[in-house]
């Protein structure tokens, strides 16, 4: 029986709305980079969160190695608003073409990206991406074009940018300076806005054969670069204090980065006791002789004053002196090259170290303790990194703004709850210590404080600063706590 009159209009009219409009971009750009590492760094698509300003997260749903039929969640940044695109690897060939296919309710992509090799260190990559649109209205068709013509090329610019090696590290900006010194601008910048602001978020530089031993990898920002290491063909070696946790963790890596499991090991540890710490340290200096990156991220913030059993504030032993035990405790292992990373706070920046009082016990609030004593860390990675310099071993310290993440949840709920929609997600956190960890051009940059992948100066506000004999005095109180902890790995100056 064929269709009523109104029925047949109605049709007509929804066929009429439904008009699509079709576009090819194409881009050609040449990276001074293999061709297979191209290749590998952009067959996990998920990486496009790197490199192209249109995409403001992109998430691998499909745990493990990537291959053919691997599913890709991206949120597209369309008009101040995140909308969701779900894409699929369909074709791979290695070192030669990948095809993806991607799709939401009004967009349908393919997405072609061919790789030549034009010499041993300079690869062509060509990105071809047909796009059909539904549902454009009439008078956005002619200047839609131009627009989807500048986010394309600003797409593969900043590929080009990921993908290319710099030949040395990034000097401070003006601009930087300038927000530091203003305070409010720098600190606006410890939310989300500053990550995505970054000209070059890029994580390209492989790791392969290089081990990395990281505390508190079982959540947040720990997890996070946990991640990406293994991504970047790290081996890993976590130190925790739960075995359920800590393998959990280890099952989460893998599906993100798609690694053998050989490549991660674990330590049982409570970084809370200084004999632990050493402890652990033992155990990784027998089965990890040689150690390439260390990074001390676990951290701890109280809401009352806690002892451990050795007698030291929870606040201290955990962010402060673990970490300082553990790099030094780990030198045996530390040699040219080598990187030690120490996550610490932009809250140190209110905060100088009260030696009459560093156990805090008068008084105590959590977050004053905490920033006492990512403060005394910062400062004594500076003398750590001036001691060790001659050995090769970079030290740097950095935070990572203010990052949305359980610890954050837990420690700070009211801070949470009022910047929810402003915070970082813990990849934005955790950026710089990755960067800092696989970058070549940042061999021999040691002893200084990063945020966002620049330099900053450590002393803000004033009377926070630490003069040279209390910083010596802090170093001389430290080692005296950790002395009875240092019972071998001696080798080296401790």
């Amino acid at each position: 029986m064929p269709d009523p009159p109104a029925e047949r209009l109605r049709n007509r009219s929804v066929i009429q709305r439904e008009i699509v409009v079709k576009v090819t971009l194409k881009e050609t750009i040449r990276v001074r980079r293999t061709v297979a590492d191209c290749f590998r760094y952009l067959k996990d698509f998920s990486t496009i969160e790197q490199w192209d300003p249109g995409v403001y997260r992109a998430e691998k749903l499909t745990p493990g190695a990537v291959a053919v039929g691997a599913e890709f969640l991206l949120q597209l940044n369309i008009s101040g608003k995140r909308v969701p695109m779900t894409y699929q690897l369909t074709a791979c060939e290695d070192n030669t073409r990948l095809v993806l296919e991607g799709v939401n309710e009004t967009l349908h992509a393919l997405d072609t990206l061919t790789f030549s090799a034009i010499e041993d260190e300079l690869t062509e990559i060509t990105y071809e991406a047909q796009l059909t649109l539904k549902n454009v209205p009439q008078f956005l068709r002619l200047p839609m074009m131009p627009a989807l013509n500048r986010l394309g090329k600003k797409a593969v610019s900043g590929l080009q940018t990921a993908l290319e090696r710099p030949a040395s590290a990034p000097k401070i900006s003006w601009n930087s300076a300038l927000k530091d010194k203003l305070i409010l601008p720098a600190a606006l910048d410890f939310t989300e806005r500053g990550y995505l602001r970054q000209a070059d978020k890029g994580l390209s530089q492989f790791m392969d054969g290089k081990t990395v031993v990281l505390t508190g990898p079982t959540s947040g920002l720990g997890l996070a670069a946990a991640s990406e290491f293994s991504r970047l063909g790290a081996k890993l070696v976590l130190i925790g204090r739960d075995h359920q946790r800590l393998q959990a963790a280890r099952d989460t890596v893998l599906d993100f980065s798609g690694a053998d499991a050989a490549t991660i090991d674990f330590f049982e540890a409570e970084l809370s006791l200084l004999s632990e710490v050493s402890r652990v340290a033992d155990e990784i200096l027998a089965a990890y002789p040689s150690v390439d990156v260390l990074v001390n991220n676990a951290g701890v913030l109280p809401l009352q004053r806690e002892v451990t059993a050795e007698g030291h504030e929870l606040t201290l032993a955990v962010n402060c002196l673990a970490p300082v035990l553990l790099m030094r405790r780990l030198l045996p292992a530390l040699s040219a090259g080598s990187r030690v990373i120490n996550v610490a706070s932009g809250g140190m920046y209110l905060s100088g170290v009260n030696l009459a009082d560093i156990e805090s016990e008068h008084g105590f609030e959590g977050a004053k303790a905490y920033a006492q004593a990512k403060r005394a860390l910062v400062t004594l990675t500076e003398m750590y990194a001036c001691e060790w310099k001659s050995l090769g071993i970079d030290c740097n310290s950095m935070h990572p703004g203010w990052a949305s993440t359980p610890g954050v949840a837990k420690s700070l709920p009211a801070f949470n709850k009022a910047l929810a929609s402003r915070l970082r997600d813990a990849r934005m956190g955790a950026d710089t210590v990755v960067w800092l960890a696989a970058s070549e051009e940042l061999r021999g940059q040691t002893g200084d404080f990063w945020f966002d992948r620049e330099r900053h100066p450590v002393n803000v506000l004033p009377g926070k600063a630490l003069s040279p004999n209390r910083a010596l005095a802090l170093k001389v109180w430290v080692e005296n706590a950790l002395a009875g902890y240092m019972n071998s790995g001696k080798s080296k100056a401790a």
